[in-house]
């Protein structure tokens, strides 16, 4: 079983389009299968459940539909957040907050608080997010720590770099999946994802499943993760470890 499976949400608009809807009614079913697979992912003891809920690039999406989106967002996790608790799910944002507007940045602060003590599923939402603003981030992070006398330029290695990054403490996804049909990874979790499977898949968002994401896990639990090693040398190592 994965520990961190990490979704791009994607399709929402074109599925509402082929519904003869309101891209805005796309956004709001695929709400509905946040809360499906985020129970799903708990039911099935993944620990961390990462979302691309809102990209840097989608500032660039007409005002009326990123403002829609902005409040779409807070106020279903408002509505969701005494079920998050009561299922112990611990909420997190990672993303540029700075351009969030006050009053979704402050709503989201608040459901983050709320739901802090959670021991479930970590559910992290990717809002404003893209992961080359996040490694420009951490590379002034670690700047910073080095013109300060805090670090030494040879102290700099991956695990430096991890600690430096918005997903800190979280394990690098296991999984990947990606729904909508398009066969890229936009921009996310780019550092993370070096050695992630991915799973690619032509359904949208809204109408992605439990059925599917259980079908997704199902066939990251038939490859082989080898880490430039040989398959031969996964199964000897697999054989002498059968824990």
């Amino acid at each position: 079983m994965p520990r961190h499976v990490a979704i791009i949400m994607d399709g929402n608009g074109r599925w509402a389009r082929k519904q003869g809807q309101q891209r805005s009614w796309g956004h709001r079913n695929g709400v509905t299968t946040v809360h499906d697979i985020t129970e799903a992912a708990d039911d099935l003891g993944i620990k961390y459940l990462t979302l691309y809920t809102f990209s840097t690039e989608n500032w660039n999406r007409p005002e009326e539909e990123v403002n829609m989106l902005m409040h779409l967002i807070v106020s279903s996790l408002e509505e969701q957040t005494p079920e998050l608790i009561r299922k112990g799910v611990q909420l997190r944002v990672i993303g540029d907050m700075e351009r969030v507007p006050k009053f979704a940045r402050e709503r989201l602060t608040r459901c983050v608080a709320d739901t802090a003590a959670g021991t479930g599923v970590v559910l992290t939402l990717a809002i404003s997010y893209s992961s080359r603003w996040e490694i420009v981030n951490a590379c002034r992070v670690i700047a910073s720590r080095v013109a300060s006398g805090r670090m030494r330029a040879e102290d700099i290695d991956e695990a430096a770099v991890s600690a430096a990054l918005a997903t800190a403490g979280m394990p690098d996804p296991d999984l990947l999946i990606r729904t909508g049909g398009d066969i890229r990874v936009s921009n996310y979790l780019l550092w993370q994802i070096a050695y992630s499977e991915l799973v690619f898949t032509p359904k949208y968002w809204p109408e992605f499943t439990r059925d599917d994401f259980t079908a997704a896990i199902a066939e990251y639990q038939g490859r082989q993760r080898r880490y430039g090693k040989t398959g031969e040398q996964i199964e000897s190592e697999a054989s002498s470890n059968p824990s």
